[in-house]
């Protein structure tokens, strides 16, 4: 199967990379800067499962000549229209587009681009960052992709699994990672967002590490109210959180010693853009939908947009 990886950071670094290394076809679709730098200093990996360095396949939009199977698109919400059109040369009749960015937004612009039938439902969970010298370093072990058909998987005449994702399966096991082939991928895909909105929800309103948060008076309530208010919101349209995992956000949620922040603080603490619209904005939209109270979420989006105006000045 021959994969493209649409975006050689963080996240699409990463796998990438530990495909390469399990001995998959890959290449990264890149800008000619990029390129040039994989080639001189190696696409760097510091990881708790075994740091590496390596010299990927790299082209550019200009230069893809035929389709690919599977296009793995992993950028952030900002430059996903560009990458649309950059990516736009290696999609085929049969080429699967494999997107793992957050919330639901991104679905509506690719299905509107390359149409239903070529987008897959897809979650990544990994926790990764570029440091000042452009390696990708790996916070915590977690590492796991989950993907699915978004109609559930399963043909219509037989109720087995599709081929092509079956393929995909395959390609993408043992390398390296966890993986799950999913049956209901749109609930994984609302599950990761609960997840996401509410972690950063929490700590780029409240201004801190999660064990900082729950160290103050009242901090703990409203680490968890923050959580409540996100989890209605998937109720409401359909995708209750699961008890299981709702449990164990909350005790993530209100670790005393834990020195987790999200990626949105993150970004926020580097003075760089911020995914406020697609994780929190479009979340905040669905519960007014809905008629829902939600103070903390409407007011994390209003800081994140008053935020994101200030970087335009």
């Amino acid at each position: 199967m021959k994969i493209l990886v649409v975006g050689a950071g963080a996240v699409g670094g990463y796998f990438g990379a530990r495909l390469v290394q399990a001995g998959r076809d890959v290449t990264f679709l890149v800008r000619p800067a990029r390129a040039q730098q994989l080639q001189r200093d190696g696409l760097r990996i510091l990881s708790p499962h075994g740091d590496v360095t390596l010299k990927p396949k790299t082209v550019t939009s200009s230069e893809i000549a035929n389709p690919y199977d599977l296009i793995f698109l992993s950028v952030k919400a900002q430059p996903l229209d560009q990458a649309i059109k950059d990516m736009k040369p290696a999609v085929g009749p049969d080429t699967m587009i494999y997107p793992v960015l957050n919330g639901m937004r991104h679905i509506d612009s690719l299905v509107h681009s390359f149409g239903d039938k070529a987008v897959l439902g897809g979650v990544c969970m990994v926790s990764t960052d570029l440091d000042e010298q452009s390696r990708i370093v790996q916070i915590t072990p977690m590492q796991k992709l989950i993907y699915g058909e978004r109609s559930g998987g399963i043909t219509e005449r037989s109720g087995e699994l599709t081929e092509r994702i079956r393929a995909l399966d395959k390609a993408l096991r043992d390398a390296s990672f966890d993986t799950e082939l999913s049956l209901n991928i749109t609930q994984a895909m609302w599950d990761k967002w609960v997840i996401i909105a509410s972690l950063g929800l929490i700590t780029c309103l409240l201004g801190g590490p999660i064990g900082e948060i729950n160290r103050v008076p009242d901090g703990e309530q409203t680490a968890l109210q923050a959580l409540d208010e996100c989890a209605a919101i998937g109720k409401a349209c359909g995708f209750p959180t699961p008890q299981p995992l709702l449990e164990n956000i909350r005790k993530q949620a209100t670790m005393k010693d834990s020195q987790f922040t999200s990626s949105l603080y993150r970004d926020l603490q580097k003075g760089a853009p911020v995914e406020a619209d697609t994780i929190l904005g479009d979340l905040l939209d669905h519960g007014h939908a809905h008629h829902l109270e939600t103070p903390l979420l409407q007011a994390c989006c209003v800081r994140l947009r008053v935020y994101q105006n200030s970087l335009k000045h």
